[in-house]
C-alpha cells in the first residue's frame, strides 16, 4: 500500500482536525501525520505523495511553523513529488485574503518541481479575492475549507475531495507502488 505523509500546521488545532480526518478516511493507503511544528527535510522527503495542511491567518499570513519553516522549503526539491494541498481560512472576515497561504504554499512547491493534485471548485464559496486561484478562475488549488463561516459543509467537502485525489493518483498510477 501507497505511503502518504500529511504535513500540516495549526495554531488553533483546526488544521489538525482535519489532518486526522484525512488521515482516518484514507483506507486506499497508509497515512503517516507530521506537525511542520516538529518535521524535518528526511521527514518530508520520505514520501512519494504528500498532503500538505496550512491555515491562512488575518491579511493573508503563514501559520507560524509554516512561517519558520519556508526557507528550508525553498532549498527543498520537490521533483518526483506529487502533491495535493488543503488550505482552510475564513471567506467572510477575511474575503480579500481567503486561503491566501495555500496559495503561496502552491507556487513553492510547484515551482520546486511538484506535481500538484486535488484542485477544488470555487462553488459554494463567497469571497473577493485569493491568491489559491487556477489560473481560470474556476478552482482552488487544493481543497478549501472554512471552518469559521461554512464549518457545516466541511465532511461532505472533504469525502469530495478524496475521492478525487484517489481518482488522479490512480489515474498517475502511484497507488499500487
Amino acid at each position: 500500500m501507497q505511503r502518504i505523509g500529511l504535513i500540516f500546521g495549526t495554531d488553533t488545532g483546526n488544521t489538525e482536525e482535519v489532518a486526522q480526518k484525512l488521515q482516518e478516511r484514507i483506507d486506499w493507503a497508509i497515512v503517516e501525520t507530521h506537525d511542520i511544528a516538529s518535521c524535518s527535510v528526511e521527514d518530508i522527503q520520505q514520501y512519494p505523495v504528500l498532503i500538505l495542511g496550512i491555515p491562512t491567518w488575518d491579511f493573508g499570513g503563514i501559520q507560524a511553523d509554516w512561517e519558520d519553516f519556508w526557507p528550508i522549503l525553498e532549498d527543498m526539491s520537490f521533483q518526483d513529488k506529487i502533491i495535493a494541498l488543503y488550505g482552510l481560512g475564513d471567506q467572510f472576515g477575511y474575503g480579500n485574503y481567503f486561503l491566501d497561504a495555500m496559495g503561496l504554499l502552491h507556487d513553492a512547491v510547484r515551482d520546486r518541481g511538484a506535481t500538484i493534485i486535488g484542485h477544488f471548485s470555487v462553488e459554494g464559496f463567497d469571497f473577493e479575492e485569493s491568491k489559491a486561484l487556477t489560473e481560470d478562475g474556476e478552482s482552488f488549488v487544493g481543497l478549501a475549507l472554512d471552518e469559521d463561516q461554512q464549518f457545516e459543509l466541511s465532511d461532505e467537502r472533504i469525502d469530495r475531495w478524496l475521492k478525487q485525489i484517489h481518482a488522479e493518483l490512480d489515474n498517475l498510477q502511484v497507488l499500487s507502488a
